[in-house]
């Protein structure tokens, strides 16, 4: 029997292969991201961070016994993500987990000293990391948020006033279609004026973040309207307002991780006020619809 397997519990056993499995599959992400990035000193950062890792999970395999291989699937979603999302959102959820797990390793050195050194290596990890980030995208954040919000408030509000004013889904959706595309051309180009008024050289670039998200929240929150027979408009209103909550949620968690920002505030805000406005905009719908006495 092993110096190993005399002193160190069965529970603390357990603790260590799953820590192992992470530290190797983390090494391959952090490799994969490695090869995306553009700039040298980036690549070569999380080269070393890669190959730290590597270090820590032959550390716990000498404690362990067993050689553990990637998770192909984890490796493969995290790489996937980095592309849709930007390997800031990556990781920042990956140091999220070991800034978890870092309290698990004040209660490993009790039996296993590597764990205060790994401790600190992880650290230093987070240290170096934050210095790191920089990526392209995340540097019009306001352009994205001024985007998607102005889109939810003022096409929630639209359809959910359409919806009863009409009550027929493909005009509903006609209707939404011009006014969404005509709304993120004069968006982009607002946010394009604007940043050219102040001097910025990426005015180009910020006109098309906001664009871009502007025109996908219009094709996500009309989509129902085209989906759902022409007399279904309930069904459609409420499939869109459950989009609208959805793209919210799944925004502001990219953001709240990507940035460091508070979650639940700043969901409660963006939910509040879109569907704050599709509730009022549905009774102006009912209001305009009997009071002018229209009928389609």
């Amino acid at each position: 029997m092993s110096y190993q397997d005399k002193t160190i519990s069965e529970k603390s056993k357990r603790i260590l292969l799953r820590l192992q499995q992470n530290e190797i599959t983390e090494q391959a992400i952090y490799l994969n991201l490695a090869k995306r990035v553009k700039k040298q000193s980036e690549k070569e950062l999380l080269q070393k961070i890669a190959n730290e890792e590597g270090l820590h999970s032959e550390t716990w395999r000498r404690y362990t016994n067993k050689k553990l291989m990637p998770q192909k699937l984890k490796v493969f979603i995290f790489t996937l993500l980095s592309i849709i999302l930007g390997y800031t959102f990556v990781i920042k959820i990956m140091e999220k987990g070991e800034k978890d797990s870092q309290e698990i390793y004040s209660k490993l050195a009790l039996e296993i000293p590597e764990a205060e050194k790994i401790y600190h290596d992880e650290e230093l990890h987070e240290q170096a990391l934050i210095g790191l980030l920089d990526e392209e995208r995340l540097q019009y954040v306001g352009s994205m948020v001024l985007g998607l919000n102005d889109a939810l408030v003022e096409l929630t509000g639209t359809l959910a006033g359409l919806s009863f004013a009409l009550q027929n889904n493909k005009i509903v959706a006609l209707s939404g279609l011009i006014t969404g595309i005509s709304a993120t051309l004069s968006m982009a180009s607002s946010e394009y004026l604007s940043a050219r008024s102040e001097g910025k050289s990426n005015a180009l670039k910020s006109s098309l973040y906001t664009g871009v998200m502007y025109i996908f929240a219009v094709i996500l929150l009309v989509l129902p309207y085209l989906l759902f027979p022409s007399d279904n408009y309930i069904h459609a209103l409420i499939t869109m307002l459950v989009i609208v909550v959805f793209i919210i949620f799944a925004f502001t968690y990219y953001i709240s991780v990507a940035k460091d920002l508070p979650f639940k505030k700043r969901f409660s805000e963006m939910a509040l006020i879109s569907l704050s406005v599709a509730a009022l905009s549905f009774v102006v719908g009912f209001i305009v619809k009997h009071f002018l006495g229209i009928d389609i």
